[in-house]
């Protein structure tokens, strides 16, 4: 929604739709990112049914993606939320492997930062 949209230039190149549906149709890959309500200071949402009805990923709203697209959300997740139980654990999910694989990728990162710090 376009309340939760930064008044910035991080966009720019983006392409930004009011309509969700629209926006789904045909996409290769979707990434879901949680509604962070604790960070929320106001009401951005009216209700968390509301935004599940116009912005959530469920079965009927991947179906206007591409039959093989797929999707990724990097946790945490709220179900029932940005996302439905059965997209989040169906086959064209890659949610799992993309949780697990950002604890690998999170090491990797702090090893090198730790191989540059000066000894003591």
């Amino acid at each position: 929604p376009q309340s939760l949209l930064p008044d910035d230039e991080t966009l720019k190149g983006c392409v930004v739709g009011d309509d969700f549906d629209a926006m789904l149709e045909g996409v290769d890959a979707l990434m879901m990112l949680r509604l962070q309500r604790e960070r929320m200071n106001g009401s951005f949402v009216p209700s968390v049914r509301e935004y599940f009805h116009y912005w959530g990923l469920d079965p009927e709203k991947l179906a206007l993606a591409a039959p093989d697209a797929l999707v990724m959300h990097p946790g945490p997740m709220n179900r029932g939320v940005e996302i439905d139980p059965e997209v989040a654990d169906g086959p064209q999910s890659l949610i799992s492997e993309q949780v697990e694989m950002g604890v690998a990728v999170r090491m990797a990162v702090l090893e090198t930062l730790a191989e540059h710090l000066p000894t003591a």
